[in-house]
């Protein structure tokens, strides 16, 4: 055996800089999944499984039943900067708590005509139907919606710039 030679110091003489990256490039979007306990959630589970992959900007929130899903809590989602919700029920007429998923897709519409008329835009939102059984499709639906609102671009109710009170507070403290 040789032994091996010391590492040497090579002197830099220029600082090392990195090509600029266009901020678009940098984006991703933030999204909420609402999906149901009994068949949304337990396909979301059964991806995690599987070791499906799914984009890691995707939030889920465990609900009861999609018809629990008041349309306060989709806009507020919009409101506090989400890019895009996924709202991800049970098969239509499968329904564990009867027809929670036909409220939630009446409410979903609603919300999307609503999206439309302000210009937020009615692709942000989105209904899925799914068994249980359906991690594949799952996986699918929020690929489409990443995809989807990566095309759209950031929410045009996100803020920018923080508010002149943040500021203000910052400043005191």
């Amino acid at each position: 055996m040789t032994p091996s030679a010391p590492p040497v110091a090579v002197p830099m003489t220029a600082p090392v800089t990195t090509p600029p990256v266009a901020p678009s490039t940098l984006w991703e979007p933030e999204i909420i999944a609402f999906c149901c306990n009994y068949c949304a959630y337990a396909a979301a589970d059964l991806a995690g499984s599987k070791r499906m992959q799914y984009p890691v900007n995707v939030r889920i929130i465990h609900a009861p039943c999609t018809g629990k899903i008041e349309m306060e809590h989709i806009l507020d989602a919009f409101l506090k900067g989400i890019d895009g919700i996924l709202v991800a029920g049970c098969l239509e007429g499968g329904c564990h708590f009867l027809e929670g998923n036909l409220r939630a897709r009446k409410r979903t519409d609603r919300i999307r005509e609503m999206l439309a008329e302000i210009g937020v835009g009615d692709e942000r939102l989105k209904m899925v139907n799914l068994s249980a059984a359906m991690a594949p499709t799952f996986v699918e639906s929020v690929q489409q919606m990443v995809d989807t609102v990566k095309a759209l671009g950031p929410s045009p109710l996100k803020e920018s710039e923080p508010r002149e009170e943040s500021q203000h507070l910052e400043s005191e403290g």
